[in-house]
């Protein structure tokens, strides 16, 4: 193995923590995920096993990012974006952002209330800005039951119980930004 491919296969563990770490689920929930133990998934995120194809593809599915991005692969020179949206529990998710780790950007779709999930309240590590594009988001935080229409925005602690929504009988969109406890997004006034 040259060093080129010593370096991608190192960085590999690193992005998949992250990945894993920024969905909120346990090596355990993985695993039941993806059908890999969990023993497994620890060694590949330490970077005490060497990842193989067999594994690297559940690992893609169930994190909703293509191959390349787990295995860093090298830019084709096509400046072109190919967004892959991403159904999950009833939403469509755009993964915004192409690097594991550090703040992540998604444009999510929830759908028409009554459509949606059973309002189930989560906690995770994190914090989460969004900004609503169109229709009206029902935000519950803790014990505020909040509705935000079009150009409102809302930032929080993602430990707090939160629950996001369509808050009528239009899909609501909105941008989010994501990231580890402690990185909150920063938004400076403009200048003038």
């Amino acid at each position: 193995m040259d060093g080129t491919e010593g370096d991608v296969l190192a960085g590999v563990g690193p992005r998949l923590r992250a990945l894993r770490r920024a969905r909120g689920a346990t090596l355990a929930e993985l695993a039941a995920e993806t059908g890999l133990t969990a023993s497994t998934l620890s060694r590949l995120e330490n970077g005490k096993l060497r990842p193989t194809l067999e594994q690297l593809l559940p690992l893609a599915r169930a994190h909703g990012v293509p191959l390349d991005d787990l295995v860093a692969a090298p830019l084709t020179g096509d400046p072109r974006i190919h967004l892959r949206p991403v159904r999950r529990n009833g939403l469509t998710v755009v993964p915004l952002t192409r690097r594991a780790g550090g703040v992540q950007a998604y444009k999510v779709i929830y759908p028409p209330a009554g459509r949606s999930p059973t309002m189930n309240a989560q906690t995770h590590e994190g914090h989460e800005w969004f900004y609503v594009l169109d229709g009206a988001v029902r935000f519950v935080l803790g014990e505020q039951d909040l509705r935000l229409g079009v150009g409102e925005a809302a930032e929080f602690d993602t430990r707090v119980p939160h629950w996001i929504g369509s808050a009528d009988s239009r899909p609501a969109e909105v941008l989010t930004l994501f990231g580890p406890q402690g990185e909150r997004a920063h938004l400076s006034p403009s200048r003038q």
